[in-house]
């Protein structure tokens, strides 16, 4: 939809600025495909921060629903007990 619009704003703009039929049809042609360009990467981008957000989250439950004994950073640090 963004894309249409831009193409006939460029279309409109064009025909304003007294270019031809021709210049103001590829300058629209232009404007569509990198408005659909900008959007599909807009759309990328948050599909990939939805995932990865996703992702974390279910680490994130896997570690609290992990018992405390088998959780590697659980317990003391040999080093720092009073055995020796």
């Amino acid at each position: 939809m963004a894309g249409i619009a831009a193409m006939v704003l460029t279309g409109i703009l064009g025909t304003v600025m007294g270019l031809n039929n021709t210049a103001a049809f590829m300058a629209s042609c232009v404007a569509f495909v990198a408005v659909a360009l900008w959007t599909d990467s807009r759309i990328s981008r948050r599909r990939r921060e939805t995932e990865t957000a996703q992702e974390t989250s279910r680490e994130t439950a896997r570690e609290i629903a992990q018992p405390p004994a088998s959780r590697p950073d659980s317990g003391q640090n040999p080093a720092l007990s009073d055995d020796c």
